[in-house]
């Protein structure tokens, strides 16, 4: 008999981990446009706007550090998807005259306490 791991740790978490980003944001002035946004090529977890920057957030929540703080996890192979699929949803704005940046918001969740470290800029 094969036994099924259960998605609660992960894709429960991480969607935990969304809400308290947008949140998060939201509390700081930001406006949510997006929510796990979709195209061919990926995901960007939330896109949002803050003044006249328009900020892709890739979110990333752990519940231990046994595999190091969440913002680690947002490597250069990451960051490159990311990239694209920004690329992608700026190629379809009518308004170009726009500065983009993006953010990752590291989120740690240990029981029903959590922290939000909030990177701006993260990468290029």
């Amino acid at each position: 008999m094969i036994k099924k791991r259960s998605n609660i740790g992960g894709n429960g978490l991480g969607k935990k981990g969304e809400r308290l980003a947008a949140r998060h944001l939201q509390r700081q002035g930001y406006r949510i446009i997006e929510r796990s946004y979709r195209c061919a090529i990926g995901e960007i977890d939330l896109i949002a706007k803050k003044g006249d920057y328009l900020v892709f957030v890739e979110v990333k929540t752990r519940s231990d550090e046994k595999f190091g703080k969440p913002f680690e996890s947002v490597d250069e192979r990451k960051q490159t998807k990311i990239r694209k699929i920004a690329d992608q949803y700026y190629s379809n704005l009518r308004d170009k005259n726009i500065t983009c940046r993006f953010d990752v918001l590291s989120i740690e969740v240990k029981r029903n306490i959590h922290s939000i470290d909030h990177i701006e800029n993260a990468f290029m």
